[in-house]
């Protein structure tokens, strides 16, 4: 059997491949309305297992299955017997014979390598508590949307270290953007994760810091990003609230980055924690345009890998 390719990382994809998915995704956002059909995936099924809610992945990877001529099936914990009555193993060569590729979004990133292992199809990662891969890449196409290009940006992650931030900082060394990270101690990225970023990074020739100023990391930025201090299923809220109080992106943090700089929040937006409300529903705002280009980008990131 011939090897299959899964997208677990984004550094699955080549830099010409993750260039073309930004092109094509850019082709079907500009075809968007108009009439005439494309069905490259006619006949074709994606099965979506899910251990963890969805809003913008499940919609968009449903609609873009649809739009594309094949169809999706959701099955979440409550409805499919995996890791209650089958194992991840028996459930990836069982399912794998029914459809041409996979979404999952579990915890323990493990999990989804374990089910890529036992799958004759494509695995798509929907979430993973150490990476996000398709959000990122959707991310890239967004910044250049709005920037006209991706190489020679800068871009400041301001939040917790957790798995947008470490693909953020996979995808933007990979795309030559320069990134610099500011966490609170404790609270930093996947070590690994920056290890492989580095070296990516300093073959692109770019920037990348991990540091704990919040202002120093927006200083002449083209971008600020921050997710929720807290993610669901995450304890101890109150004790991280109050770690993260200097790392709210508010008007003053604003200020310090550059006249034309764009906010970005994957979503959903926790108002008052991580981001002020007159940011994120303010001018310097692309969070909704963002989140609309998750659905051209899995567009493309399926056509790539079906």
């Amino acid at each position: 059997m011939a090897k299959v390719k899964h997208l677990l990382s984004v550094l699955d994809l080549s830099d010409k491949e993750l260039l073309a998915i930004l092109k094509r995704a850019e082709e079907f956002k500009s075809n968007l309305g108009k009439k005439k059909r494309y069905e490259p995936l006619y006949g074709k099924s994606l099965a979506m297992l899910f251990t963890k809610p969805s809003t913008r992945t499940r919609i968009s990877f449903e609609t873009a299955m649809t739009q594309l001529g094949g169809h999706a099936i959701y099955l979440d914990q409550h409805r499919s017997q995996l890791e209650r009555r089958e194992t991840i193993e028996d459930t990836g060569k069982t399912i794998s014979r029914y459809v041409d590729a996979l979404v999952a979004r579990f915890h323990e990133h493990e999990k989804i390598e374990k089910l890529a292992r036992n799958s004759r199809v494509p695995v798509i990662n929907g979430l993973t508590d150490l990476l996000h891969p398709c959000q990122t890449i959707s991310d890239l196409f967004t910044i250049r949307e709005k920037k006209g290009r991706l190489e020679g940006l800068k871009l400041a992650y301001v939040g917790d270290g957790n798995n947008v931030c470490n693909s953020l900082l996979l995808s933007c060394s990979k795309a030559g953007v320069n990134i610099s990270v500011a966490n609170p101690k404790g609270y930093e990225p996947d070590a690994t994760i920056v290890k492989n970023a580095k070296e990516k990074a300093e073959e692109k020739g770019t920037k990348l810091g991990i540091i704990t100023d919040p202002n120093e990391a927006v200083l002449e930025t083209d971008v600020i990003y921050t997710d929720a201090i807290v993610s669901m299923g995450q304890k101890g809220r109150e004790r991280r609230l109050k770690d993260f109080r200097e790392y709210q992106v508010d008007a003053e943090l604003m200020k310090k980055a550059k006249k034309d700089v764009i906010f970005m929040h994957c979503l959903p937006a926790h108002r008052g924690e991580e981001v002020s409300a007159e940011i994120i529903d303010g001018p310097h705002s692309v969070v909704f345009d963002q989140a609309e280009n998750r659905l051209h980008v899995q567009k493309a990131i399926l056509e790539e890998v079906m």
